[in-house]
């Protein structure tokens, strides 16, 4: 991580590279929804792998442009909508597959979900990142 940056920019930077290594297990989660033979029977699990995509598709650019107050914004504002992602793939999981393969996807997908909603929700209270009730960064 760089250390040149000042420190509400590092801690800005620190939630993001912590966020990337979880949504890196969102997306192999995506993949191999997307890639299963299910897939293309199925309508909602394709929704689950459009969902998670476009999640993460929205926070490419500023992630490349290492813009972290953007970033967390989008990550914020768009969280309800991986939140829900997940509960559905949990919910017809189970019907989908039994396998092995959906149920640790189901499994790693719901932990990855939880992990990133609780780093954002713990920069939206600290001092110095995000200010509690907003996606404006700021001192809280």
């Amino acid at each position: 991580m760089q250390t040149n940056l000042p420190k509400d920019q590092t801690n800005l930077a620190t939630a993001v590279d912590a966020l990337d290594i979880l949504l890196a297990h969102v997306w192999m989660v995506r993949t191999f929804i997307k890639h299963s033979e299910e897939a293309e029977e199925d309508d909602e699990l394709n929704e689950v792998q459009r969902a998670l995509y476009d999640y993460m598709l929205a926070l490419g650019p500023p992630l490349r442009a290492k813009d972290y107050p953007k970033y967390l914004k989008i990550a914020k504002k768009k969280l309800k909508k991986l939140i829900a992602a997940t509960e559905l793939f949990t919910e017809i999981q189970p019907e989908i597959s039994s396998h092995t393969n959906f149920q640790m996807a189901a499994l790693s997908l719901q932990e990855s979900v939880r992990q990133v909603e609780a780093i954002i929700n713990s920069i939206a209270t600290k001092p110095g990142t995000i200010k509690p009730g907003t996606t404006e960064p700021g001192l809280g």
